[in-house]
């Protein structure tokens, strides 16, 4: 039995002694060459795995996989049958990885296993397939967009661009499903450079297939997006930029159809329908109807992150805005409704108070 740490530790571990930037660390996988589940067990691991054997090591419960190798049987993600025995070599499990970079192995005294190149191509920047098996699983292709997010100083290589058109074309990405793309989708747009996922997609195809009658990204888009991973901003609020051309119905059917997270539901949602507010001139009642739709007492997080997209839009600082949602929200509501004698006269009074708060921002 030969245990191999394999997959995003190894890959990550080669670039740091490269000298290039690793956004986070990859994930310590463990391939376990010669073994049989029984013996596996009688050493003391936990079996886990339901499609595949996998077993948790009796102290640090990290997961140790025994080699496979799978074999496409139907249309999409689900369609594999896995083979793990003793005799599956570690060249055959590394050869069903999606990508020469991820198909490393490293042995317990730090000996590389390396046969499909995945050393070299990290030198050369390159994100490259190891094999055919790439286009029998869509999910790569939405890994690949990932992985170019990831590392910007990396571009894919044309016979995987070509693999991944293909797959696109004959129909085999239709088999995605909508968790699946929303997983890969929100950590591409949490990476150092998110438009490079979006600009992958859209060279392969699936990016109209995800996002049908959605205009592609402008310059004032692509530099916003740009703009907010340098500036920190959530992965949700730059999904949501992707959508800010939408209309509200459709900013919200886009990220339904993906199953997208219910604050990246509300923020492009709310974007949208207060971009009409955003372009008109920045009166008080505007200003005031602007704060006002966008529910910013109750939801005062929610518009300081909509109020930091449209600066990364339209370039230019919202100051007098931020100032005025402070006086909007500090407001007693309270004590204004104290005041009135008729129940029905209080949100008027208090829409009011909080409007003549904030009137000396745009006087």
């Amino acid at each position: 039995m030969q245990i191999y740490t394999v997959g995003g530790y190894v890959r990550d571990m080669l670039l740091h002694r490269l000298g290039r930037p690793v956004s986070e660390g990859g994930d310590r996988d463990w391939v376990v060459v010669g073994a049989t589940p029984e013996l596996m067990v009688s050493c003391g691991f936990k079996p886990v795995g339901a499609d595949f054997p996998v077993f948790l090591h009796p102290q640090t419960h990290e997961e140790y996989a025994l080699a496979r190798t799978e074999r496409k049987t139907a249309p999409g993600y689900h369609g594999f049958v896995f083979h793990a025995a003793a005799d599956v070599t570690l060249e055959e499990d590394l050869r069903r990885r999606d990508l020469t970079v991820n198909a490393i192995a490293m042995a317990e005294d730090g000996t590389l296993i390396d046969p499909y190149g995945g050393e070299k191509d990290l030198e050369n920047g390159i994100l490259r397939h190891v094999s055919e098996a790439f286009c029998e699983d869509p999910v790569r292709i939405l890994r690949v967009a990932r992985f170019a997010a990831r590392f910007p100083g990396f571009v894919v290589a044309d016979e995987t661009m070509a693999l991944m058109k293909d797959m696109v074309n004959c129909g085999e990405a239709d088999a995605l499903v909508a968790e699946r793309v929303w997983a890969e989708m929100i950590r591409a747009l949490a990476a150092p450079a998110p438009i490079r996922f979006v600009d992958t997609l859209i060279e392969c195809g699936l990016w109209l297939k995800l996002f049908p009658g959605l205009a592609l990204p402008d310059a004032p888009l692509r530099r916003a997006l740009s703009e907010a991973a340098e500036a920190g901003l959530s992965a949700e609020a730059r999904f949501a930029l992707l959508l800010s051309s939408a209309e509200p119905a459709a900013a919200k059917k886009y990220a339904l159809a993906l199953r997208a997270s219910s604050e990246a539901q509300q923020l492009a949602e709310s974007y949208c329908r207060l971009k009409p507010l955003f372009d008109a001139p920045r009166t008080v009642a505007n200003a005031a109807a602007l704060l006002n739709t966008g529910d910013a007492l109750r939801r005062r997080e929610r518009m300081l992150t909509v109020i930091a997209m449209r600066e990364l839009l339209s370039g230019v600082r919202e100051i007098p805005l931020r100032q005025a949602l402070e006086s909007w929200c500090g407001i007693n509501a309270g004590e204004i409704a104290k005041a009135q004698t008729n129940p029905k006269q209080i949100p008027a009074a208090v829409l009011q108070a909080r409007t003549q708060a904030i009137a000396p921002y745009f006087e």
